[in-house]
C-alpha cells in the first residue's frame, strides 16, 4: 500500500484526504482483517497477560505450588506469558570504597575497540548527501530481518539486562515478573501499530494523527510527548551508563564518572551526526547480535555447572537465598503490602501499553519499504527479545547460585553487578571485559535511538510543520535535526549529570507511563 501524506492545510482538507485514504482497497481489507483477527487475539492476549499478573499478585498460594522438581506453576505461567519490560532496579550509587570488577585497562580496550569499529562502519554506510528520508528512516531500505535486529538492539538497555539479571539473582520469582510485559507489549505493537503506522504515516506519530485531527494542535502535543517520553528515557540511560562504566573501570571520583557520562554523551551525538538513521541502525544491529550472542554464552556457560538442569539450577539459588524456598514464589518483592500489589499491577499496564507508543520504536517502522516488512520487523523482535529474557532468567538464577546475594549486595553497584559478576566468576577477566564492552555499546546503541527519534520529532513535527507551515525545504529540515541532536545530547549530559545516583527504575517506569 503506498504512504499518503495529509495535506498542509490540516482540518477539512486532513479529512478529505483521509475519505480518499478510507476508499482504496487496501485499506478495506486492512480494516477487515482487524475486525476478523487483529481485535479478537490482541483482546485474547491482553486478557492472558493481565490474569497471570492479578495470580502473581493475589494468588501466590496456587502460583507457588511446585510441578516439577523446583519449577512451579508459577514458573511456567510466566513461560507461557513470556515477557519484557525495559524496568531496571535502582541505579549504581558508587562512594569512595569502589573497587573495580575485572581488569579496568582490558574493560576499556573493549570500549574503544567497539567504539573504533562502529564509527568506521557508521562513516562508511552513511557517505554522501542526506535528504529528510534518508536522515530519518535510512531511506527506508532495511529488510524486515535487518529492522527487526534493530528493534531488539534499540529496546534492550543495558540497564533493563543487567537490573533483569540482578533482580532475579536477589528477589527470584518477583525479579522475574520484572520481565513480564514484552510479548504482550509487542503483540500489541505487532497487532495494532506497527502496519498502520506504515501505511499512513511519514516519519513521526503526527504524521499519522494529523490525518483525522487538526494539523498544528495535535503535532505540538504529539512532539510534546514525544520529547518528553525520549528526555526521560534518555536521562535514565545516561545515568546508568555513568554508574555501570565508572564500576567496571573502578572509578571512585565523582568528577571522573561525570566525565564517562559526558564522553558517552559525545559518542551518542557522533554517531547520530554522521550516521544518521542509516548509521544508527548499523550500531543497533551489531550490538543486538554482540548482546544475545554473549548472554547466550554465559547461560550455557552456567547452566553446564549445574549439569544442564535447570531444576539443579534453580535449587543452587535457593540454597544461597536467605529467603530459601521463598525465592522462588510470588509475593518477594511486591507482594508486601496491598499497595506494593496495586503498584506492580499499575506497573504492567505501562509496560504492555507504553511500549507501542515509544518514540524510538515507532520511528523504526519507517525504515522498511512496506507494511509487510513492517510487521515482519516486529515478529523478529518478538523471537529476538523473547529468546533473550529467556536467557536472562538462567543469568540471573545462576548468579544467585554461583555468586550469591551476600556478594552481589556488596558489590558496587549492588543488583546491577550480578551479570558482570558472574561472566567474572565463570570466565575471569576475559569474558568479565567482553560483557563490560557489550553493555557499553548497549548503552551507545539506545542512546542514538532516543537522539535520532528526538531530533526528527522536532525538526519534522514542530520546526517544519508548525513553524514553517510545511514551507521548510529538506535541506532546512535535516539541517535543523542535526542542530536538535547537538541540543539533545548537550541536554542528556548535563541532565545525566544531575540525575546520577537518582532511582533509574522511576525515570524509566514514568517514560513508558507517558507513552
Amino acid at each position: 500500500m503506498s504512504t499518503a501524506h495529509p495535506p498542509q492545510d490540516g482540518g477539512a482538507g486532513a479529512g478529505t484526504a483521509y475519505q480518499r485514504l478510507q476508499r482504496t482497497e487496501e485499506f478495506q481489507d486492512l480494516r477487515n482483517r482487524f475486525r476478523r483477527f487483529v481485535f479478537p487475539m490482541t483482546a485474547f492476549f491482553l486478557t492472558w497477560y493481565f490474569l497471570y499478573v492479578l495470580a502473581a499478585t493475589f494468588a501466590s498460594d496456587f502460583m507457588s505450588t511446585r510441578v516439577v522438581g523446583t519449577i512451579n506453576v508459577g514458573i511456567i505461567f510466566g513461560l507461557v506469558a513470556r515477557a519484557e519490560g525495559n524496568k531496571p532496579v535502582n541505579a549504581p550509587v558508587l562512594t569512595a570504597d569502589t573497587v573495580s570488577v575485572g581488569s579496568p585497562l582490558l574493560n576499556v580496550s573493549v570500549f574503544a575497540g567497539f567504539v573504533i569499529v562502529t564509527l568506521t562502519i557508521v562513516v562508511r554506510v552513511a557517505s554522501g548527501k542526506k535528504t529528510a528520508a534518508q536522515y530519518y528512516t535510512g531511506g527506508a531500505q532495511f529488510s524486515g530481518r535487518q529492522n527487526g535486529l534493530a528493534i531488539a538492539g534499540d529496546y534492550l538497555s543495558a540497564a533493563s539486562f543487567l537490573g533483569i539479571a540482578g533482580a532475579i539473582a536477589l528477589n527470584g520469582y518477583d525479579g522475574f515478573l520484572y520481565s513480564v510485559g514484552f510479548l504482550v507489549a509487542w503483540l500489541v505493537a505487532l497487532l495494532l501499530t506497527a502496519e498502520l503506522m506504515r501505511n499512513t504515516g511519514r516519519f513521526t506519530l503526527a504524521d499519522v494523527l494529523s490525518y483525522r485531527l487538526r494539523q498544528r494542535p495535535v503535532r505540538i502535543a504529539a512532539a510534546i510527548s514525544s520529547l518528553a517520553v525520549s528526555l526521560f528515557y534518555l536521562l535514565a540511560q545516561m545515568a546508568g551508563a555513568g554508574g555501570l562504566v565508572a564500576l567496571l573501570l573502578g572509578l571512585s571520583d565523582r568528577w571522573a564518572q561525570y566525565l564517562v557520562i559526558a564522553i558517552v554523551g559525545a559518542v551518542m551525538i557522533g554517531y547520530v551526526l554522521i550516521g544518521g538513521m542509516k548509521g544508527t541502525t548499523w550500531v543497533q544491529m551489531i550490538k543486538a547480535v554482540l548482546l544475545i550472542s554473549a548472554t547466550a554464552i554465559i547461560t550455557v556457560w552456567a547452566l553446564g555447572e549445574f549439569g544442564f538442569n535447570p531444576s539443579s539450577l534453580f535449587q543452587g539459588a535457593i540454597d544461597k537465598s536467605p529467603s530459601g524456598d521463598k525465592l522462588m514464589e510470588p509475593g518477594l518483592r511486591f507482594g508486601l503490602t496491598n499497595l506494593a500489589k496495586i503498584d506492580f499491577i499499575s506497573l504492567s499496564m505501562a509496560l504492555v501499553l507504553g511500549t507501542a507508543g515509544l518514540p524510538h520504536v515507532l520511528i523504526r517502522f519507517y525504515t522498511v519499504p512496506t507494511s509487510k516488512q513492517a510487521r515482519k520487523s516486529v515478529e523478529w523482535a518478538i523471537w529476538l527479545i523473547g529468546g533473550f529474557y529467556l536467557l536472562t532468567l538462567v543469568v540471573g538464577f545462576g548468579a544467585g547460585a554461583l555468586v550469591g546475594p551476600e556478594r552481589i549486595q556488596a558489590a558496587p553497584g549492588k543488583a546491577n553487578s550480578a551479570a558482570p559478576l558472574l561472566a567474572f566468576e565463570l570466565g575471569g577477566s576475559v569474558l568479565l571485559g567482553v560483557i563490560s564492552g557489550i553493555a557499553f555499546a548497549t548503552i551507545l546503541a539506545v542512546v542514538a535511538g532516543l537522539t535520532i527519534a528526538s531530533s526528527a520529532t522536532f525538526a519534522h513535527d514542530l520546526y517544519n510543520e508548525v513553524f514553517r507551515k510545511g514551507q521548510g525545504t529538506p535541506e532546512e529540515e535535516v539541517r535543523v535535526a542535526r542542530y536538535t541532536s547537538l541540543a539533545l545530547g548537550v541536554i542528556a549530559i548535563v541532565g545525566g549529570i544531575l540525575a546520577y545516583g537518582q532511582n533509574i527504575a522511576f525515570l524509566v517506569a514514568l517514560a513508558f507511563a507517558v507513552a
